[in-house]
């Protein structure tokens, strides 16, 4: 076998120290790259979906993340989903990735009981998770679509350490997305006009019902006088904002000049008056066949309906005997 020339075993040298030399670079640029610092809030979201749905994320909320950490995360693990707690706000990127696997954040529960009122549910947030009143409802106010009835009464699992703009926009996606399968559910259209108009019924329902088996009469009521012409003259709509669990007097039926007020403005409210049910929405779009027009309050807890305003006195006095 003829013996490769010095030429060549020159050239094959030198194109095998240009390829190490590449490849060294590249490992030390990756490496470099590798241990670069990730700046984050130490509270961040991760989607359900694909690697590159977490890094698309991690972006829109200002993290340094790029295209290719979404290949080395592949490497690494499967990212947690929701939120989570990654604990520093500036890691080395590797460090960074591998929390993005491991870390889960800290949850705290907070529930929003039926017919509370945004008003009351900002204090009780602020309160129980340590965060600024006036921060939550400034965000509230840019984001809500509606001043009232936006959120979903439910429990929600809230992260510790979460910012109070990142809370409301978490509360309001949450039920935007739970309020829209209720409308789908009872083949409503979910829009901005037909959701005030529903929620708006459906929070009078929630104040002054009973019971969950008397929402519907309720509702039958509210159509039945708006149908008349008639005021709905009903005290629930005068326990808004602040005055969620204040007993409505005469002197706040004379002096109340809001919208709220049912006993001097004919139909609805202008705005939902508190936050409802998925059973108070249905009852508002499904209200009972009746013609009442009245309804008090007897000795058991339970409505007591009349179609006339004669029968519904004798009722009154017979509820308070």
């Amino acid at each position: 076998m003829k013996k490769p020339s010095k030429k060549t075993v020159a050239k094959k040298r030198t194109r095998f120290l240009w390829i190490l030399g590449i490849v060294l670079v590249m490992s030390v640029s990756f490496m470099t790259y590798l241990f670069s610092t990730v700046t984050s809030p130490k509270i961040v979201y991760i989607p359900e979906g694909s690697v590159f749905k977490s890094i698309t994320q991690l972006q829109k909320d200002g993290v340094n993340v790029h295209w290719i950490d979404a290949y080395i995360l592949r490497l690494i693990g499967k990212p947690q989903q929701g939120w989570i707690n990654i604990k520093d706000e500036k890691l080395s990127r590797i460090v960074y990735l591998y929390r993005l696997t491991t870390a889960k954040a800290a949850l705290q529960e907070i529930t929003l009981i039926p017919g509370e009122t945004t008003y009351m549910f900002l204090y009780q947030i602020a309160s129980e998770l340590h965060l600024e009143y006036d921060l939550l409802k400034k965000a509230y106010d840019e984001k809500a679509p509606m001043s009232e009835g936006n959120f979903v009464p439910d429990t929600y699992s809230i992260p510790r350490k979460i910012t109070e703009e990142r809370l409301i926009a978490y509360l309001l996606d949450k039920s935007d997305k739970k309020m829209k399968q209720i409308f789908t559910e009872y083949n409503q259209p979910f829009n901005t006009k037909n959701m005030l108009h529903i929620v708006t019924k459906a929070s009078v329902i929630q104040k002054e019902a009973a019971s969950i088996d008397d929402m519907p009469m309720v509702s039958s009521v509210i159509d039945n006088r708006i149908k008349e012409g008639m005021r709905l003259q009903m005290d629930g709509t005068l326990n808004y904002a602040e005055f969620s669990h204040q007993k409505v007097t005469a002197k706040r039926i004379r002096t109340d000049t809001t919208p709220y007020n049912t006993y001097k403005y004919k139909g609805l409210p202008t705005s939902p008056v508190c936050n409802v049910s998925k059973e108070a929405i249905h009852a508002a779009i499904y209200p009972a066949q009746t013609d009442y027009l009245y309804f008090v309050r007897g000795k058991n807890g339970e409505h007591i309906y009349s179609s006339y305003f004669s029968t519904h006195r004798k009722n009154i006095l017979n509820a308070t005997k």
